[in-house]
């Protein structure tokens, strides 16, 4: 039923992922969200129709797109309810409340890399992007990209035998460019389609910015291939910065038109990439905390960190959102991003169902 309920609140207008996750955290559960009194909602300073909508069985909002998907077992949802919500998407203000989902959920869990570029290539632009993407695959990283034609296909395809995550513009039961239906059935088998849009959704130009988001906030970085100085690749990659994620680029020629982007990038800060080991190397204290975590049977007392110090003694043995670790702590929400990202993955804390975090059992 938590799928019919989640596809519900998605088909009601106006309820974007900032709104839909404040309902959340004042009702505790999708389920909690439906059937409540007119000014309880009004309250949250929803609209009459969405309170109308919201006053509705849930089962009522769905359509046939909704219900096609519905029928189809395989197909999944991972909410902020959901434990295995990643844990890099759900410390951003704007994550969505759920995600459709097609293929390897497992993938969700693990440390991953974006690689994204322009869509019409060089031939080393594009043996580059496949040799780096196998390399990185088999040092351990999911390989996240967009689906889009040139780099982006050639990312998933150089990582489809190690795990690759496609993050779709459309709706989860649309491929976008019809181009690459072949490779997001080849992704199918080995790797996973994530969507926030409502099955159904065409490709829209607003919603490629928007699937850019979650390219760079399901991974630890991006890497930009070849891109034009007006590239939607930059796009992705100013939303990792903003995301506090790292910011890979291959250089290029000076000559050539697809350079000026990543060289752009580089000026600004990008680490310039030669090899994958430069990346490994940066990503490395990140990437490789979590192995150490599992081997490591004597696990640290608390945080030595200054500000995740004072995370630490925020949560106490509480249950906190985002924001109330934020009062608690006196940190900011955009300075919490990093910090509970490095916390997460050191193993200090663990997300929870409902958007929100606790400290991990056995450390006191």
């Amino acid at each position: 039923m938590s799928r019919e309920l989640w596809l519900a609140l998605g088909r009601i207008p106006g309820l974007g992922p900032v709104r839909q996750r404040a309902l959340l955290q004042h009702f505790g559960s999708v389920a909690a969200c439906f059937g409540r009194a007119t000014a309880e909602l009004a309250e949250l300073g929803l609209g009459r129709a969405q309170v109308a909508q919201l006053q509705k069985d849930p089962g009522d909002l769905l359509n046939a797109d909704d219900r096609r998907w519905l029928a189809i077992g395989d197909n999944a949802i991972c909410s902020l309810e959901d434990s295995d919500y990643p844990a890099l998407l759900r410390i951003l203000p704007d994550a969505p409340a759920y995600l459709h989902l097609r293929g390897r959920r497992e993938l969700l869990g693990r440390a991953a890399l974006a690689i994204v570029g322009t869509r019409h290539p060089t031939p080393s632009g594009r043996a580059n992007t496949v040799a780096f993407a196998e390399s990185l695959g088999r040092a351990g990283l999911v390989i996240v990209s967009g689906l889009a034609l040139g780099i982006d296909g050639a990312a998933h395809e150089g990582a489809l035998e190690t795990g690759t995550v496609a993050v779709l513009a459309t709706g989860p039961d649309i491929v976008y460019p019809r181009e690459h239906l072949e490779l997001a059935h080849r992704i199918l088998d080995a790797g996973l389609l994530v969507s926030e849009q409502a099955p159904g959704t065409g490709p829209r130009s607003g919603l490629f910015p928007r699937r850019n988001r979650l390219i760079s906030g399901l991974s630890l970085g991006v890497l930009v291939v070849e891109a034009a100085l007006q590239s939607g690749s930059l796009i992705t990659a100013r939303l990792a910065l903003d995301q506090g994620r790292e910011v890979f680029a291959i250089p290029g020629s000076i000559h050539s038109p697809l350079a000026r982007g990543p060289h752009a990038l580089i000026r600004a800060g990008a680490k310039l990439v030669e090899t994958s080991n430069d990346i490994l190397e940066e990503l490395g204290p990140l990437f490789h905390a979590r192995r150490e975590l599992q081997r490591d049977t004597a696990a640290p007392k608390a945080p030595e960190d200054p500000q995740e110090r004072m995370v630490w003694n925020a949560l106490h043995e509480d249950t906190l959102s985002l924001e109330e670790i934020s009062e608690r702590s006196g940190l900011t929400l955009s300075a919490l991003s990093a910090i509970l990202l490095s916390m997460e993955i050191h193993g200090f804390i663990a997300p929870c169902p409902g958007g929100r975090f606790c400290r991990l059992s056995g450390f006191r």
